[in-house]
């Protein structure tokens, strides 16, 4: 079974404990490029304390932690926005 908008929500709601979070499934918007075959794309927004003092890149490699075992149940693409709460 795919993975869906759902999951990856509840597997970072168990990981961050977020103030805010959107995930939104954005495959529709993908369809008929190579990768569209491998899986599906994502879109997620998140602010949590776990970022304050983080760099980018460290706060996508936490993100990208989470969702490990997922990724192999069809994530293809992930656009990736988080956020500190004093940077919203």
């Amino acid at each position: 079974m795919a993975v869906d908008a759902s999951q990856i929500e509840a597997a970072l709601r168990a990981e961050f404990a977020p103030q805010a979070l959107e995930v939104q499934d954005d495959s529709h918007l993908h369809a008929g490029h190579a990768g569209a075959r491998e899986g599906r794309h994502f879109s997620v927004r998140l602010v949590s304390d776990r970022f304050c003092g983080l760099s980018r890149l460290a706060r996508h490699r936490l993100v990208y932690s989470a969702l490990m075992p997922l990724i192999p149940q069809g994530i293809h693409a992930l656009a990736i926005q988080a956020h500190a709460p004093d940077e919203i």
